[in-house]
């Protein structure tokens, strides 16, 4: 089964606690501290891996979590970071943010890597905070969460050639004749409805791959037939082989084909329009189909000066040789595609990030009932890595949020000694002056 679209979650690993430890050696009673810094949590990495061709693995595994740096150690000692969750895409996969829809990368060379979800930074231990006011510290913090989202995986076809056309205009036959591949094919529209690729060997130390792409139908380019699911596929293609049924068989004018396919391609993507076209006129062992390809021709002429037609039968063969060779010409006097050219044709770099910040002195205080909520990411961050088993680490809590002017504030909103404050998840009760008496160097 050829599966395209995956929507999986990931998250980075959290990051280790940090530790309160003090020396303990031999004539020296009274160390100072001693409590190392927790590891850092893994990432979730994309690696890109030629070997693949679906993205079938992420229809039965659809959650990555990275694991969590290790707690730091006594003697100062780090906590091991955590190794990366390496998760294997195939190459062609644009991988996408569900919540802003923003392309976080676009994979395409064997190797390639994306750090997809960030790990936390490990907590720092006690021996961060000694400073002249407090020499012996007994506070940690705890290791900052790992990044986490959902995203989309949508899979583009990598292909030198892809040959599209309305339904059963022989495109199937088409693959099946120049090369290995074995798609299914069937007297009746949308035999197709995944992507084949096959490679095809011209036997002169020159073959190239190409993809045999849904059929489309009027409207394609707004998600009508199977829309969107073909069109993503013939971004990736460097020459497009317009297959027409010239003969005419099913009522259908060939020309108006033609039109219609290439409007679709330009309304979907502007740039498929600047795309090298060749048109294989096929099924020419039907009867007529002479007459037709010479009115074809003309119209084609007056529309698309220079277009380039060979008539071909796929049943037959008459033709095919000539058509493959050309195509192999066409690709190689084609420049091979830059990074940088790859990045303009998706409209994406390789990787795209995003501050997430709001900045650490921004905060907003609102009432929910008797409740007082501040909403602050960098609080919120705050409160999660706070150690509040630790007297002192509570104090030192109390005095930043006093020295942002979050007490200050609430006083004007009307939070009295008593009042529930709730910051994330952790609700606290409003003391005046919690703090008043501590010192510490790093608030």
């Amino acid at each position: 089964m050829f599966v395209d679209k995956a929507k999986v979650f990931v998250r980075g690993g959290d990051g280790g606690d940090g530790l309160v430890a003090f020396r303990r050696e031999l004539y020296v009673p009274e160390g100072g501290p001693a409590g190392g810094d927790g590891g850092k949590g893994g990432d979730v990495v994309f690696r890109v891996d030629e070997g693949l061709r679906t993205l079938m693995d992420f229809r039965y595994q659809k959650h990555f979590k990275a694991p969590r740096g290790e707690k730091g150690r006594n003697k100062s000692q780090h906590g091991a970071n955590a190794e990366d969750l390496i998760v294997r895409v195939p190459p062609g996969t644009v991988v996408v943010d569900d919540d802003t829809g923003e392309v976080i990368a676009d994979m395409t060379r064997h190797g390639q890597e994306v750090i997809v979800a960030k790990g936390g930074r490990g907590g720092r231990g006690n021996t961060r905070f000694r400073s002249p006011s407090n020499p012996a510290p007994a506070i940690a913090e705890n290791g900052e969460e790992g990044q986490e989202r959902w995203v989309v995986l949508e899979l583009k076809v990598m292909a030198d050639v892809g040959l599209v056309g309305f339904p059963s205009v022989g495109k199937s036959t088409l693959l099946s004749v120049v090369s290995g591949a074995r798609p299914k094919i069937g007297a009746y529209h949308f035999t197709t409805l995944t992507p084949n690729l096959g490679v095809v060997d011209l036997g002169d130390d020159r073959s190239f791959v190409m993809a045999d792409l849904p059929g489309l139908i009027e409207g394609a380019h707004t998600g009508v037939g199977l829309g969107h699911e073909f069109l993503r596929h013939v971004e990736r293609t460097r020459i497009i082989v317009h297959v027409v049924d010239i003969s005419g068989a099913e009522g259908r004018d060939p020309f108006e084909d033609w039109v219609k396919i290439n409007e679709e391609l330009k309304l979907y993507n502007p740039k498929l329009a600047e795309r090298p076209q060749i048109v294989a006129a096929n099924k020419m062992d039907m009867p007529e189909a002479g007459e037709h390809l010479e009115s074809f021709r003309r119209q084609l002429e007056e529309t698309a000066p220079g277009t380039e037609v060979m008539p071909i039968s796929s049943l037959t063969r008459q033709g095919v040789q000539e058509l493959l060779y050309r195509v192999a010409d066409l690709l190689d006097s084609l420049p091979e595609p830059s990074e940088m050219e790859e990045a303009e044709e998706t409209g994406a770099e390789d990787v795209v990030y995003r501050y997430e910040g709001t900045g650490e002195n921004e905060f907003r205080i609102r009432r929910e009932n008797e409740t007082f909520v501040v909403e602050s990411e960098s609080i919120e961050k705050l409160v999660r890595r706070t150690q509040f088993a630790s007297y002192e680490a509570v104090m030192r809590f109390a005095a930043i949020l006093r020295n942002l002017g979050v007490d200050a504030e609430l006083r004007k909103r009307g939070a009295k000694n008593g009042s529930t404050i709730r910051i994330g998840d952790f609700e606290f009760e409003f003391f005046e002056g919690a703090s008043e008496d501590y010192l510490y160097d790093d608030v």
